[in-house]
């Protein structure tokens, strides 16, 4: 190599590393300044912010874009528009986003090159924002009609993983939601069954726990309450029995009751973490990606490459995949107060532990496909550079077939990095309180407790109407 070439050859190193750092940035980096404000609980600013972002303008980032305008637009109290960005974000969850041209780009650049295609559960979250939206509009026939989807869309999720065992096939709190929707529309029936799918999804795992949340008292009162008023006597009987609670009737209230939804903090950012893999030929003649340590074995993926791949230079691949970081909110506890009485609140959803637990369940499959892709990649560069060494032998000039393989490389180096994209602005946990109201007008105090003793309180005006009524409040970080 000339001097000349060896001096290209150093700036390009030095141009490939300030590059690298800069790729090296996670999605939560490029989106800080809408984060920050989010964070703060600046919704009228993060929205300006969202406006602003390039990188969530992308065509490949346009359902994150519509779920963040959704979310801000309802914390902002604007909830025809929220409705109408989730709406979209709807529609591309049902169009399945991608095609074989977006397939090939994940398997040749990187995830994070893909649209977006949503996790499961922030599915479940949009009719959930969709149905408060719905209801705060006294719009209860369409709070219904997203009810109602909530069980299609827990259809659509049994379906994709039938009954396996640990895998999120269900959605607790979605179930729960649903029957608080029916019940707020008078249907009673359809409010036993919903709660009644929701315990039993609870009751259905070994610990009857659902991803980091233990089924709410409040949830099995539920469930023994619509029974009876169903005159369900027999199943009132044996959920008493698997809940261990005797059902007593409580008053009516003549106001009502007020569910109210406490949104605390936000959901975990992903960022990106490393692996490194050998590829190697089991005892049965299969390509198996195994780790030093030896206790991780990940099939290679024939639909994603090759069966005929060069097994030279594959002995270190570094492979790069998600993981997600909770961010410790703020407050940590509250209670609920209005009229004389004081209520805790208890956990319905874990957004903590979902994200981290779903994640995990499908990394075998989605590390068998980086490490497919990264395979690919470094078999030709190992061609390149065979093929360099024999032109050189021959007394050919290999500048272009090192140059080649150089860029083979760098382009390995550059394109490699984890899709650390997902819905930021989601609750970290989202609890739940019901309280009695008096007809007419209620003052409810949302009582809050920081982690380092600071004590603040929320005050909102609810007039008792004698049907239950639901209300959600967030608190971010």
């Amino acid at each position: 190599m000339t001097s000349i070439n060896r001096h290209y050859f150093r700036a390009s190193v030095l141009l490939v590393l300030m590059l690298f750092l800069f790729s090296c940035a996670s999605y939560n980096d490029k989106i800080a300044a809408y984060y920050k404000q989010v964070s703060s609980g600046n919704y009228k600013e993060a929205q300006k912010e969202l406006e602003k972002n390039s990188l969530l303008g992308k065509p490949r980032n346009r359902l994150l874009l519509l779920l963040e305008q959704g979310k801000m637009s309802h914390l902002n109290g604007d909830y025809n528009e929220s409705n109408r960005y989730f709406n979209e974000a709807d529609e591309l969850f049902e169009k399945r986003l991608g095609g074989a041209g977006d397939a090939v780009v994940g398997t040749l650049v990187n995830p994070m090159a893909q649209s977006y295609k949503g996790e499961d559960f922030e599915k479940f979250m949009i009719h959930y924002y969709k149905a408060l939206n719905y209801l705060y509009l006294n719009k209860t026939e369409d709070a219904i009609v997203e009810a109602r989807r909530i069980s299609l869309q827990s259809q659509e999720q049994e379906d994709k993983f039938g009954e396996k065992v640990n895998r999120y096939s269900k959605d607790a709190f979605s179930l729960t939601l649903q029957g608080l929707i029916y019940e707020c529309g008078g249907d009673i029936n359809n409010a036993f069954i919903a709660y009644r799918n929701a315990a039993e999804t609870y009751l259905g795992t070994t610990d009857k726990t659902w991803y980091g949340t233990a089924m709410p008292v409040s949830l099995q009162y539920d469930v023994l309450r619509t029974a009876e008023l169903n005159g369900f006597t027999s199943e009132r009987l044996r959920f008493e029995t698997l809940f261990g609670l005797k059902y007593q009737a409580r008053p009516v209230s003549e106001g009502g009751e007020l569910v109210f939804f406490w949104e605390n903090g936000l959901a975990p950012v992903k960022q990106q973490q490393e692996f490194f893999f050998s590829l190697i030929r089991s005892s049965g003649g299969d390509l198996v990606f195994t780790n030093a340590a030896g206790t991780l074995f990940i099939p290679y993926n024939s639909s994603y490459g090759s069966n005929d791949i060069n097994l030279n230079g594959l002995n270190s691949l570094r492979a790069t995949f998600p993981k997600y970081v909770a961010q410790h909110p703020h407050f940590s506890l509250a209670t609920l107060s209005g009229n004389g009485d004081t209520v805790n609140f208890e956990k319905t959803e874990d957004i903590n532990q979902l994200a981290v637990k779903t994640l995990d369940q499908r990394f075998v499959k989605e590390m068998g496909k980086i490490l497919t892709r990264l395979a690919v990649k470094k078999s030709a560069e190992y061609l390149l550079k065979e093929s360099s060494k024999g032109s050189g032998k021959n007394g050919k000039d290999n500048t272009l077939l090192e140059g080649l393989g150089f860029g083979v490389q760098l382009y390995s180096l550059l394109s490699e990095k984890a899709d650390t994209r997902n819905w930021q602005s989601l609750p970290a946990e989202i609890k739940y309180a019901r309280i009695p109201l008096q007809k007419g007008e209620n003052t409810i105090t949302l009582n809050l407790n920081g982690a380092n003793g600071t004590k603040e309180t929320r005050t909102i005006k609810i007039t008792g109407t004698g049907k239950l009524q639901i209300y959600n409040y967030a608190t971010a970080l």
